[in-house]
């Protein structure tokens, strides 16, 4: 049973940084692409960053790129979201997401099947 588990969260001041964590658990890293999106109440989901694992091969949303960093760990099956320069506007529950069986990855949720249930991300000004 496939599992991701997040981790990292919390409430940072504007400026700040924090390190997201996505355990993965019921399968090894192989070729899937990872994902993170976010998602603020009223607001539909969005594809923050994704990563195949199978060749590293990141993407980021344009309000992210320069600050965010997503990479994987394969001996560890983990994926991370490392934030910096944080904005109040990176608010939001964050989710982990894969597609497994893929390297040509896509930021759109439908694309996706397995979720973890997410963890929240509070940057006061």
């Amino acid at each position: 049973q496939v599992q991701l588990v997040e981790s990292g969260g919390g409430s940072v001041q504007a400026g700040g940084s924090l390190r997201l964590s996505c355990a993965a658990s019921g399968f090894r890293f192989e070729r899937e692409c990872m994902a993170w999106f976010r998602q603020v109440p009223g607001k539909e989901r969005e594809g923050v960053a994704v990563i195949a694992t199978s060749t590293n091969w990141p993407d980021y949303d344009r309000s992210v790129e320069g600050r965010f960093t997503i990479s994987r760990d394969m001996t560890k099956n983990t994926v991370y979201l490392q934030m910096n320069e944080l904005k109040p506007e990176d608010s939001a529950i964050y989710y982990c997401a894969r597609e497994p069986g893929s390297a040509f990855c896509s930021r759109s949720q439908q694309d996706f099947k397995e979720w973890g249930s997410g963890i929240q991300v509070t940057v006061s000004s």
